[in-house]
C-alpha cells in the first residue's frame, strides 16, 4: 500500500513536471521541439514509478497541456501522447529487466527512447490520416527522421545526460518505490 502511495505521488509531481517545464522554452514550438522537456519527467517516471504509472502519466501530459494552455496543438498532442506512453512503458519495462547497473539504465533509456520514436511516427501517420488533418499534411520517411531525430537531437542528448544521473542518484539514495518492495 504504501509503495502505490509513493509511486502515485511520484507520478503526480513528474506530471505537474511534464505540464511545466515547457513553460521555460516559452512556449516557443520550434525551442520545444528541439528540447523535448516534457519527455524527461516522463521518462523518469516510467524508471522511477514503472511502466503502468509512467505510461498513464505519459498519455496524459501533452493532452492535459493541450487541455489547460493549448499548447501543443492537437494534431501533435495526439501522437505525442501515445510516444511518450510508449517511452514510460518501455523505460520501465526493461529497466526492471535488466540488470540494475549503469550500463544498462543506458541501454533502457535509448530503447525506450527508439521504440517510443517508432510508436510516435505510427500514430503521427494515422492521426494525419484521419478527420483531424484539416490542412493536408503528409508524414512521410523524411518528415519522421528529421521530426523524430534531427530536430531533436538536443533533447535526445539532453535526455541522455539527464535521466541515467537523475535515476541513478535516486536509486543510491535509496527513493525508489520498487526498491523497497524487493527489500520487504
Amino acid at each position: 500500500m504504501i509503495i502505490q502511495l509513493k509511486k502515485l505521488t511520484y507520478s503526480a509531481v513528474l506530471l505537474a513536471a511534464a505540464l511545466l517545464l515547457p513553460f521555460l522554452t516559452g512556449n516557443n514550438r520550434e525551442l520545444g521541439n528541439m528540447l523535448c522537456l516534457m519527455h524527461i519527467p516522463v521518462l523518469l517516471c516510467g524508471f522511477v514509478c514503472g511502466p503502468v504509472w509512467g505510461g498513464v502519466v505519459g498519455f496524459c501530459a501533452p493532452l492535459l497541456r493541450h487541455l489547460i494552455v493549448g499548447m501543443p496543438p492537437l494534431l501533435t498532442a495526439l501522437p505525442m501522447a501515445f510516444e511518450l506512453c510508449a517511452y514510460a512503458v518501455f523505460a520501465g519495462l526493461l529497466y526492471r529487466l535488466l540488470p540494475k547497473k549503469i550500463p544498462f539504465t543506458y541501454v533502457s533509456l535509448v530503447g525506450a527512447m527508439l521504440l517510443g520514436r517508432v510508436v510516435w511516427g505510427v500514430a503521427k501517420y494515422f492521426v494525419l490520416l484521419s478527420g483531424l488533418n484539416k490542412n493536408g499534411a503528409v508524414f512521410g520517411l523524411g518528415a519522421f527522421w528529421t521530426e523524430g531525430f534531427v530536430t531533436a537531437l538536443a533533447g535526445i542528448a539532453l535526455q541522455i545526460v539527464l535521466i541515467p544521473l537523475i535515476v541513478t542518484a535516486l536509486d543510491k539514495a535509496k527513493l525508489l518505490p520498487q526498491k523497497e518492495q524487493k527489500q520487504k
